[in-house]
C-alpha cells in the first residue's frame, strides 16, 4: 500500500494566510473516526465539512478524479487536521470526496 507520488503535489504546497482563514471557520466540524487496525498498521478515516472543500485552493485537488490529491503532513495540517505524529494520508474515499483516509504503522512495525 505504498503512496503513488503521482497523485500528489511534487512538495508540500502551504497555504496562505488569507487560505488558511478561509478554512478556520469549518476546523470545528472536522470529524475522526475512532481508530482501526490490521497486522500492520493503524487507520483512521477524517470527513471533512462537504463545504469545506469547495474554500480549499483548487491544486490540492486531483483535476482528473474530481478528488483531493493525496495530501503531504504540513498541507492536511495546513487544513487544520490534527492528529498525533505518524499519520499519512494515503487515500481519498472516491464516491465521497470528503473523507480522508490515514493510516500509521502499528507500534513497533516499519513503515512499509
Amino acid at each position: 500500500m505504498d503512496i503513488d507520488p503521482t497523485r500528489r503535489n511534487k512538495k508540500p504546497r502551504l497555504l496562505s494566510e488569507a487560505e488558511r482563514e478561509k478554512l478556520a471557520d469549518f476546523v470545528e466540524a472536522i470529524h475522526y473516526s475512532s481508530r482501526y487496525n490490521d497486522d500492520l498498521f493503524e487507520y483512521r478515516h477524517v470527513q471533512l465539512p462537504k463545504q469545506m472543500l469547495k474554500a480549499i485552493p483548487k491544486d490540492y485537488f486531483d483535476g482528473s478524479r474530481g478528488t483531493l490529491k493525496l495530501l503531504w503532513e504540513d498541507e492536511w495540517r495546513g487544513l487544520g487536521i490534527t492528529q498525533s505524529l505518524g499519520w499519512e494520508h494515503y487515500e481519498v474515499h472516491e464516491p465521497e470526496p470528503h473523507i480522508l483516509l490515514f493510516k500509521r504503522p502499528m507500534a513497533g512495525e516499519s513503515a512499509q
